[in-house]
């Protein structure tokens, strides 16, 4: 355990950029399935919705450097891929 009191700092602060790095990687991965699903539904506007919202949550994970920024391009272009088959 930390002994110092900056240490014990560091641990608060470690443990809420988790808290926070969690929530925004799990609302990515949220928003990916939920812009799959709705293509294979053949829902193409609400499809086009997520998958705008989805963008922008990866683009602001990138961003805060929480993902590689070629991470988020290749999430970004696989969803992309797989909306357009679904649709097909």
């Amino acid at each position: 355990m930390a002994n110092t009191k900056s240490a014990l700092k560091r641990v608060r602060q470690n443990e809420k950029r988790n808290r926070i790095n969690t929530a925004l990687k799990s609302r990515v991965k949220s928003l990916r399935k939920r812009s799959i699903e709705a293509a294979e539904r053949g829902e193409k506007e609400a499809s086009q919705k997520a998958y705008s919202q989805f963008s922008s949550a990866v683009d602001k994970c990138a961003k805060k450097k929480i993902i590689h920024s070629n991470k988020a391009a290749n999430l970004k272009s696989k969803t992309a891929k797989a909306i357009v088959a679904a649709t097909a």
